[in-house]
């Protein structure tokens, strides 16, 4: 039996649902114990690597890459995301393995991502083919259970609580883009859209973390449509003022084109709309300055209680 089958086997006596028992999960469980075709299962240790690998940064080999070299089976780059949502993911929700152990507060974007083998998972591993092996996979099924909660609430403690007017609690993802959506909600909000009510935020880890569909359909806004949403939307119905806010630490200011796009979205929306682009700092802003589209505001998390508008003969309000 090769070596790809053998850890079709495993990933099934782990309870690996069947759609990730397939060659793409065999090969990244092979990847994560460092096993070349030849080595025997005994030999399978932790290792860290990330996805696809950085030739910058060579600290975490990756998987996709130790496939390449080892099993010459070669994965498109863009299959990333394929490996992340439909393999790794799986895998850590079922205890096999755990994202970013050498620095739990890595932003989920972050380069630096990667996976490594849970000691209950290598210990099974290192049985296959032995007496041990029905034993231990008893042991980790047996165990399960409490694993999954253990890594859940590992991760919990890292994510980041914001508590809202209305007492619900949202848990951000670790990473700047997600400091500078509290900031919006915490700073922002009650300076220049006191009382408002907040209709979405997203998160780099969950997309629509926090989505008021009623809120949203009252307002003509496509909530199917929301991944084109800007990061926040808060609502201003004293005024009747709907702001548009975009979290910039990277890219994606409120650009001609980005307001194109969104009054297309918005169409059926007849509140005024105030564009705001969010930025961490003076650096990043700058960075920017040539992109933001004109008749927009910018806010600085920095300067909390100063906005800067772009031209015009307001300073705040609907374009």
């Amino acid at each position: 039996m090769s070596k790809i089958e053998e850890a079709k086997q495993i990933l099934e006596a782990l309870g690996l649902p069947k759609r990730q028992q397939n060659d793409r999960s065999a090969l990244t469980l092979l990847a994560l114990c460092n096993l070349k075709k030849k080595d025997k299962w005994n030999k399978a240790k932790q290792v860290s690597m990330s996805v696809v690998g950085n030739k910058e940064n060579p600290r975490y080999e990756g998987i996709m890459r130790f496939i390449a070299e080892h099993y010459e089976k070669q994965y498109a780059e863009n299959s990333r995301e394929t490996f992340r949502r439909q393999t790794l993911h799986q895998f850590v929700q079922a205890g096999v393995a755990n994202h970013n152990p050498e620095n739990p507060k890595l932003p989920t974007n972050s380069k630096d991502n990667h996976y490594c083998l849970t000691l209950e998972a290598l210990q099974v591993i290192k049985s296959f083919g032995t007496k041990r092996w029905k034993k231990e996979v008893e042991n980790f099924s047996k165990n399960v259970g409490s694993l999954r909660e253990k890594y859940a609430s590992q991760r919990d403690l890292r994510k980041i609580p914001l508590k809202l007017a209305n007492r619900t609690v949202l848990k951000f993802s670790p990473g700047k883009h997600n400091e500078v959506q509290i900031a919006i909600i915490k700073e922002f909000a009650p300076r220049f859209a006191p009382g408002s009510e907040l209709l979405y935020v997203g998160d780099t880890a969950k997309k629509d973390l926090y989505m008021d569909t009623k809120g949203l359909a009252k307002l003509g806004i496509p909530i199917d449509q929301h991944s084109k949403l800007p990061d926040v939307v808060l609502f201003d119905r004293k005024r009747n003022w709907l702001f548009l806010i975009e979290a910039v630490t990277s890219h994606g200011p409120v650009s001609p084109k980005r307001i194109i796009e969104l009054e297309k979205l918005l169409r059926k929306c007849k509140v005024g709309k105030v564009y705001v682009t969010a930025f961490p700092d003076l650096k990043e802003f700058k960075r920017h300055t040539n992109e933001i589209a004109w008749e927009t505001e910018v806010w600085l998390v920095e300067i909390p209680d100063h906005m800067i508008h772009f031209n015009g003969d307001k300073f705040l309000g609907p374009r």
